[in-house]
């Protein structure tokens, strides 16, 4: 239990972080990072698979075209969402992206909901209708939806719904969702440097240095997140993981010092009062003796 909660923590605090990591990169187009982030993510993953002497699975993989076609479609949202998340960090938007993964889990309850028909408990259904009431707030106080919040919340939403259902784990499903993005990325960075637009052409040192992290700055937290969720109970790594948008949060507001007027920090209030009602709600159901 203690080292899962490790595992866990270590993970989403390299997670919540991650504004840190993606502001070095502000002179490079985010659709260059994303690029950069699946090629050598890949690279990374596989050096481990070697390692460890994991490559059995990929040959049944191949042969089954429903399950490539299934990650390539998590491999389209994951990459909607990595562009977007760092599209936000490299224009200021960290605040918004934090709002992103504070409302996540209670998209997570809906999807549930609406695509695997799971019936939901009165206090979730407060929780949901308190955080859509907050997303309303946040859409009319600002003249606009919170459509980064939005974006991010709903593609990691699918994904994870997606990868709950997939026969593949961690590691290995990263391994197969960046083989499938790779060919795309590396033609992609292949033109951008022919054009001589690209950081491998323009970029300074530290640049470079950054992307080349870009491997195992994705893939170690994802590890440590499978090596904790193994470990702890999912009630636990629940509460666990608002330690990353709370991270995010406060490096916008307070390090970044990115605007939080009176209105919006409401808008933020309902998130984080769906938030409390659906952790103790959940606290309290694991809790209770099993009939």
């Amino acid at each position: 239990m203690r080292s899962g909660m490790i595992c866990a923590a270590l993970a989403y605090t390299a997670w919540g972080l991650f504004p840190l990591y993606f502001k070095q990169l502000v002179g490079v187009n985010a659709m260059e990072v994303v690029a950069h982030r699946t090629v050598w993510s890949l690279v990374f993953v596989a050096v481990v698979l070697t390692v460890l002497r994991r490559w059995g699975w990929l040959g049944p993989v191949l042969r089954s075209p429903r399950l490539i076609g299934t990650f390539a479609l998590s491999a389209l949202l994951l990459s909607v969402n990595w562009l977007t998340y760092v599209w936000a960090v490299q224009h200021g938007h960290v605040v918004d992206a934090s709002l992103g993964y504070f409302i996540n889990p209670l998209v997570n309850v809906a999807l549930g909901f609406l695509v695997l028909r799971e019936r939901l408990r009165p206090g979730q259904w407060f929780a949901v209708s308190l955080a859509a009431a907050g997303v309303l707030w946040l859409t009319v106080s600002a003249g606009q939806l919170p459509w980064i919040a939005l974006v991010l919340a709903v593609s990691f939403g699918f994904y994870g719904l997606m990868r709950k259902t997939a026969p593949l784990g961690a590691l290995e499903g990263l391994t197969l969702e960046t083989l499938l993005l790779a060919p795309v990325a590396a033609v992609a960075l292949a033109v951008w440097t022919w054009q001589g637009s690209s950081a491998l052409v323009t970029g300074t040192g530290s640049q470079l240095g950054w992307l080349l992290l870009a491997g195992p700055m994705t893939a170690v937290p994802l590890l440590l997140f499978a090596a904790g969720a193994r470990r702890i109970t999912m009630t636990l790594l629940g509460l666990m993981q608002y330690i990353a948008p709370t991270l995010q949060f406060a490096l916008g507001v307070w390090l970044y010092h990115e605007p939080l007027s009176t209105a919006r920090l409401a808008g933020f209030a309902f998130i984080w009062a769906a938030l409390a009602v659906y952790s103790l709600e959940g606290l309290w159901r694991s809790r209770q003796p099993k009939l």
